[in-house]
């Protein structure tokens, strides 16, 4: 099984990241193979609506340091998409990421009933780290659900983060760290 787990906090060892982390663990553990992207370090642009994925090619035509984690993340059985909230919304890393999956889309997939390229199966483990309570936020997983599951990502599972402000404050949360584990176990187990 292959994993591919993006992280979309400019800090490596982050909340966000710590979590994707437990989970990835687990699942090497019991045999997965993880290939790990940390957005902050790469140099890509946004989305350019060039519609040149629809057109042109059925990849995104841009050539930057996001074409590695665009096909890698294709290929993935699972996908760990981690991301903190910023300002109210996933970081501007972590959308820069999900705009340009827009090539994961087939031509006018708003009237076809598979809208994506993507092999069947695929599985997105979202994420969400925040500051706030649980209270607060909920409807940001919600719509990455959504956005997901339009490019090929079949089952989502969330993990959030809720009242963690401090960057080691995932660690130290055992109800947290266990529920990576026992996603990675169910999925990949």
């Amino acid at each position: 099984m292959k994993i591919v787990s993006v992280l979309g906090s400019p800090r490596k060892t982050g909340n966000s990241a710590s979590i994707a982390k437990r989970f990835c663990d687990t699942a090497e553990g019991l045999g997965a193979d993880v290939q790990t992207f940390f957005l902050n370090d790469l140099k890509y642009q946004g989305c350019q609506a060039c519609m040149g994925c629809k057109l042109e090619k059925e990849v995104c035509v841009l050539n930057d340091d996001l074409t590695e984690v665009l096909n890698a993340a294709k290929e993935a059985d699972i996908l760990v998409a981690a991301s903190p909230v910023y300002m109210g919304e996933m970081t501007s890393q972590f959308k820069g990421f999900l705009d340009r999956t827009f090539s994961y889309t087939v031509p006018d997939f708003h009237s076809q009933p598979k809208t994506h390229r993507l092999d069947d199966g695929k599985k997105v483990v979202l994420v969400q780290t925040q500051g706030q309570p649980d209270s607060m936020f909920g409807e940001i997983s919600q719509k990455f659900q959504f956005i997901f599951q339009l490019i090929g990502f079949e089952q989502s599972h969330v993990i959030r983060g809720c009242q963690m402000n401090m960057p080691d404050d995932a660690i130290k949360n055992e109800e947290t760290m266990k529920q990576a584990e026992d996603a990675a176990k169910q999925l990949v187990g």
